[in-house]
């Protein structure tokens, strides 16, 4: 295990700690140790769901206003791979990447270039004739939708949209015809006919059903992937360019991409399901298919980071929209974005994940979990989280990449707080 702001100690490198604190305070930039004792419920849950075979290492990071993030890393990148993870460690955060997609739609919406509730359809007019599934079990039989698709809906999942991991019925089947699928786990489940760009992602998803009316019920979905061609359109730029542009760059976000150059490689972790004797590799790291372009950037869950390079985006938000004193959005963009938006009369009954949420912004859920109260959060796929607090300035990040297991990510909201608790 390993703690520090910027730079670790491992455990492998105990042997050699008494020469890394002599020269720990000469070390100039993040790199500086923290006692050992730091974080001890953190890494107590690391160190059980190693030992556990639910993951071979994980990487947390943890940050308090404009400070630097603290890190307690342990094991390793695979099974079979003798390096440890660290702070930069490339992890697939998938659903991470949506309230990254908000943040970029809150950036345009500041600068006039699209409206919270403004149609769908003045971007893609395809969206003017929506219709509905007359009975979502049974068939394809549609009616007129009752109400407009907005960006508000898209960013919080009441689109009436499908596509979520739970999908199923007879709009599962209609998307799968259409090839509204874009493989992000493995090779094995590459699907022939799958779309290959973002507005013939966007071009078929018009043509499809909705489940209900745009509005009217939370339900999770592919509306973030949408929001990305929207971004497009609205911007001028490619979605990829649009991120890197004014989001990655200026957060010096190095490591954050829609897949990952050959020459990093050996920084990605591989990826499992199951756990203990199960514990089974979907996508090792060398191979991986995070290797290749893919078909189309997905805003709803295609992005590769690490614990560093995601913490400079919640340190972001974690102050209002600046960093390291310059503005990348503004304070207000940031205060709507994680706060709820949920249009009126619609609750996330349906939503089983995080407990106590109270609502959805940009991307993200709301929530009164861990003992945090109104922390701005999300889950990824592959057991991953990402959050802040915007009322005392906290942000989290915790990586592991394993798609069957999420007690890490639901306990370490719960285990950061009893740990600055002590602090």
């Amino acid at each position: 295990m390993s703690y520090a702001a910027g730079e670790i100690v491992g455990r492998r490198d105990l042997l050699r700690g008494a020469i890394w604190l002599g020269l720990a305070g000469a070390v100039p930039g993040y790199a500086r140790t923290v006692p050992l004792q730091r974080f001890p419920t953190v890494r107590a849950l690391e160190e059980r769901l190693i030992a556990d075979r639910a993951f071979p290492g994980a990487s947390v990071a943890v940050g308090r206003g404009t400070g630097r993030p603290f890190y307690v890393n342990d094991g390793t990148i695979a099974v079979d791979s003798p390096r440890p993870v660290d702070q930069n460690t490339l992890f697939r955060i998938y659903s991470m990447t949506k309230p990254v997609t908000g943040m970029a739609v809150m950036l345009l919406i500041a600068e006039g270039r699209m409206k919270l509730d403004q149609p769908v359809a003045d971007f893609i007019p395809a969206f003017a004739n929506i219709r509905v599934l007359t009975n979502s079990t049974q068939g394809l039989e549609t009616r007129p939708a009752k109400s407009v698709m907005t960006i508000r809906h898209l960013l919080t999942h009441t689109a009436g949209l499908g596509g979520g991991p739970a999908s199923k019925g007879p709009l599962n089947a209609e998307y799968q015809r259409l090839g509204l699928t874009q493989n992000l786990r493995s090779r094995a489940e590459r699907a022939e006919g799958a779309v290959t760009s973002l507005k013939d992602f966007a071009d078929r998803l018009a043509t499809a059903p909705l489940l209900s009316d745009p509005g009217s019920a939370w339900s999770y979905s592919v509306g973030l992937d949408l929001l990305g061609r929207i971004i497009e359109l609205a911007s001028g730029l490619s979605f990829e360019t649009f991120l890197e542009r004014r989001l990655f760059a200026p957060l010096g976000m190095t490591s954050t991409s829609f897949h990952v150059p050959a020459g990093e490689k050996a920084r990605l972790a591989t990826s499992y399901s199951g756990r203990g004797t199960s514990l089974t590799p979907v996508d090792a790291g060398l191979t991986s298919i995070f290797l290749e372009k893919p078909a189309f950037p997905s805003g709803g869950g295609g992005l590769v980071s690490t614990a560093q390079d995601y913490d400079r985006f919640l340190k972001m938000l974690a102050n209002g929209g600046r960093f390291d004193g310059k503005e990348i959005l503004p304070a207000n963009a940031v205060a709507l974005g994680t706060a709820n938006l949920l249009p009126g009369g619609v609750n996330m009954a349906a939503y089983v994940g995080i407990p106590g949420v109270t609502g959805f912004g940009a991307g993200g859920c709301v929530a009164d979990h861990g003992g945090f109260k109104g922390l701005f959060v999300w889950l990824g796929a592959a057991g991953t989280v990402g959050f802040v607090v915007p009322s005392q300035g906290v942000r989290v990040t915790g990586l592991i990449n394993n798609l069957s297991v999420f007690d890490f990510a639901l306990g370490l909201a719960k285990a950061v707080h009893a740990d600055l608790a002590l602090t």
